[in-house]
């Protein structure tokens, strides 16, 4: 697949359908014309893997709406859900194309069967946090283009191995960072790049913790859940449902409060939230090189990742960051000059930390700032009005997207060098180049973890 266009994985995909006639379950052959002026030989093939909550509620809606992109096969570990993605597809393609009925996607519960399917040119992978660096350089290795929802992995090494596979495969991997593709993050970004506050001095990020929540016994695993499958690389552990999803609705899912398969939300939103400071810190291939700073932790239950904290870190160029609950949600850039802060104006779902009254998006200390025109010979940031919308773009046209993996890696590495100063109780110094802590054999070891024989790169 590495060495097709999506051109000739179509033509070759219309060739074999003509021969054999639409099998039931296969994609359906429509013409051109129903989808948009997009001919069939420049439409992209669409697989998502992972069908859950963010899948059904933002990737999968968000693509479907592109005319030269065409959903055509799902997977998940859950039987269930990937047959309610299936469903959910077809019901979209129906009243987009204002038919009856569409039958025209496949669904798969082994997401490496979907990644053999060749006429799939590129993949949404919208898996749990600790299913998103292994199933990556899985498709990448397969020719796919990804979509690959943030934070970019489970551990820094892994984060780094993605990075290195997408960049010795050619293959375009966009991180689901949409705040680039906000306005106002944007204009933030920009105007701080252009010294309207002067020159920055610190950043503050306002995010919160997680409760803790119940014991919780052990269950049997549901006959429609590949429990094995969904544990990944991460260590056997008996099932119980909030510490994975919920079997009868698409609510909020247990595991982003387990430490096994995430970080919490220092990684779950700090990964959209670092990565707009750093873009306004011109830091975006960096990362801070000393971290400090503490977290309560549950000392019960089953959800056991951060509850309230404070950490803060200090970059070469002499720029400090704090991050804390303490702060407004939302990214405060300080300079020398005034200060702007940037939110967003929406929640993407019900369960986001500003999913209250929505406040201005983008404010400062004087609305001069704000009003502040960027001249044609000052710093010009790469701009995009669609996340989804960039990617598929830059599958055509093979430039880089606006959030490529080694800047979400680097926001995702530097959450992660937070949440191990939570952890600490001491300054760490890191060494972002090489990224390895600077004489600390203790903290070297926290960049990697374990991978269960049968589920880890090589696999």
């Amino acid at each position: 697949m590495s060495s097709k266009t999506p051109g000739a994985s179509r033509r070759s995909f219309l060739k074999k359908a003509a021969a054999a006639g639409a099998a039931a379950g296969f994609p359906t052959i429509v013409p051109s014309t129903v989808f948009g002026q997009n001919a069939p030989s420049n439409r992209i093939n669409v697989g998502a893997i992972g069908v859950g909550r963010i899948s059904r509620i933002h990737d999968m809606p968000e693509t479907c709406k592109f005319d030269h992109a065409q959903i055509i096969a799902v997977a998940d570990v859950d039987a269930k859900r990937a047959e309610a993605g299936r469903v959910l597809v077809n019901e979209t393609y129906a009243k987009k194309l204002n038919r009856p009925a569409y039958d025209g996607v496949r669904a798969y519960t082994e997401y490496r069967e979907l990644l053999a399917n060749k006429d799939i040119d590129a993949v949404l992978i919208s898996t749990p946090d600790h299913q998103h660096a292994v199933p990556a350089v899985h498709a990448v290795r397969a020719g796919k283009d990804v979509y690959l929802q943030k934070p970019a992995s489970l551990t820094i090494a892994e984060g780094r191995f993605l990075s290195n596979e997408v960049k010795r495969t050619g293959r375009i991997l966009q991180i689901g960072s949409q705040q680039r593709s906000w306005k106002q993050f944007h204009r933030a970004a920009e105007l701080v790049r252009n010294g309207r506050i002067g020159e920055l001095r610190h950043v503050e990020i306002g995010l919160p913790g997680d409760p803790s929540g119940p014991e919780a016994p052990q269950m049997p695993i549901p006959p429609n859940l590949n429990y094995d499958a969904w544990l990944g690389t991460t260590p056997e552990v008996y099932y119980t449902e909030i510490r994975v999803h919920p079997q009868n609705s698409f609510d909020r899912p247990g595991w982003l409060r387990c430490e096994q398969f995430g970080a919490g939300m220092i990684t779950g939103w700090g990964a959209h939230h670092v990565d707009i400071a750093h873009w306004g810190m011109d830091t975006e291939l960096t990362g801070p090189v000393e971290i400090w700073g503490n977290a309560q932790f549950p000392t019960s239950g089953l959800w056991n990742v951060h509850g309230p904290f404070k950490t803060e870190a200090r970059y070469a160029n002499g720029v400090t960051m704090a991050i804390s609950g303490d702060y407004p949600n939302g990214i405060k850039f300080i300079g020398t000059k005034g200060w702007i802060f940037v939110t967003r104006d929406a929640p993407v779902t019900a369960s986001d930390p500003n999913a209250g009254p929505p406040s201005p998006p983008l404010t400062a200390s004087d609305p001069k700032i704000l009003a502040s025109v960027i001249g044609p010979n000052e710093i010009h940031l790469y701009k995009s009005d669609d996340q989804h919308g960039n990617w598929l773009d830059s599958v055509l046209t093979r430039k880089e997207p606006i959030s490529p993996i080694e800047i979400g890696h680097r926001a995702c590495s530097t959450c992660l060098l937070h949440h191990m100063a939570m952890k600490a109780g001491r300054r760490l110094r890191w060494d972002p180049a090489a990224e390895r802590f600077i004489g600390d054999d203790e903290a070297n070891s926290w960049l990697s973890r374990p991978m269960r024989k049968g589920h880890g790169f090589d696999v």
